[in-house]
């Protein structure tokens, strides 16, 4: 990527990008920028605040694991994070791009981030081929065998390469959610966010899913996962967040928190779930 900007009707491009064309400099990613940076961050849903100005910083490689009893701001943190939740005061950078910029290109901005939800939201009616490799279409415009051959080598990395054909329905929870993940990963992010991705899931299945969150992690994927699964949270976290009421109240790494938090909060949370 070259580093000198041009000048064109009175807006700075680079010349050439991660994407393959020009870029306005807001929305050109810092290569030396945290992945996700937020400052500040509060959230009302009309007169509820449910969050209260958090301040946070993920760096390149780490695994944040963020847990706190339901309605803590855990799931609104997260979809803050490409805006899918509009904040109502505060700054979420990523990769030094400013995501309150009114003009900062979301669309562009949210190919970096990858999101996986509670919920598999797959094509029914879509293979499951079909449903990893269409968004590659849509939004980054690749050719259709150019997608396919993409979604086939994510399917492998998930360990569904023999499932192409076959239609969601067909498929186990943590299969879907599989697919998911991997329709994800074919979109190239340089970060994936996880919303609670074993909660729908049979306790029997978790365990798959799970498996493939661990690899990315080996292979340093930054992450930051909404999660009940302590183990999950120790074994392969490298930051671990307690939220509750809307607040950060307790973070360190997982083992130490989970085996001696310091806040009362954080002790009675954990005495109930471990």
């Amino acid at each position: 990527m070259s580093s000198n900007p041009i000048t064109v009707t009175g807006h700075q491009f680079l010349a050439r990008s991660h994407y393959g064309f020009r870029l306005p400099i807001r929305d050109t990613p810092d290569p030396n920028a945290p992945p996700i940076k937020v400052v500040g961050l509060q959230k009302y849903f009309g007169e509820l605040h449910v969050l209260k100005g958090i301040d946070l910083t993920v760096e390149r490689g780490e695994v944040v694991c963020v847990i706190g009893p339901s309605g803590s701001g855990k799931s609104t943190l997260l979809r803050s994070i490409n805006l899918l939740e509009q904040p109502t005061k505060g700054k979420i950078y990523v990769e030094g791009i400013d995501l309150t910029n009114p003009d900062v290109n979301l669309d562009l901005v949210r190919t970096r981030v990858g999101m996986v939800f509670q919920q598999f939201n797959l094509f029914p009616h879509f293979s499951v081929l079909r449903n990893v490799a269409i968004a590659q279409e849509k939004v980054l415009h690749r050719q259709r065998s150019a997608a396919e051959q993409v979604a086939r080598q994510m399917l492998e990395r998930v360990g569904l390469s023999d499932k192409l054909s076959v239609h969601p329905s067909q498929l186990s929870g943590g299969q879907q959610q599989r697919v998911a993940i991997a329709r994800s990963l074919a979109m190239n992010p340089d970060m994936m966010l996880f919303d609670e991705p074993t909660s729908a899931l049979d306790p029997e299945l978790v365990g798959e899913v799970l498996a493939v969150m661990r690899d990315l992690a080996t292979d340093g994927m930054t992450m930051m996962v909404v999660t009940h699964e302590m183990g999950f949270a120790r074994e392969v976290g490298t930051r671990l967040i307690f939220m509750d009421e809307g607040l950060v109240l307790e973070e360190g790494i997982p083992r130490d928190v989970l085996a001696n938090p310091q806040h009362p909060r954080t002790q009675s949370f954990l005495s109930k779930v471990l």
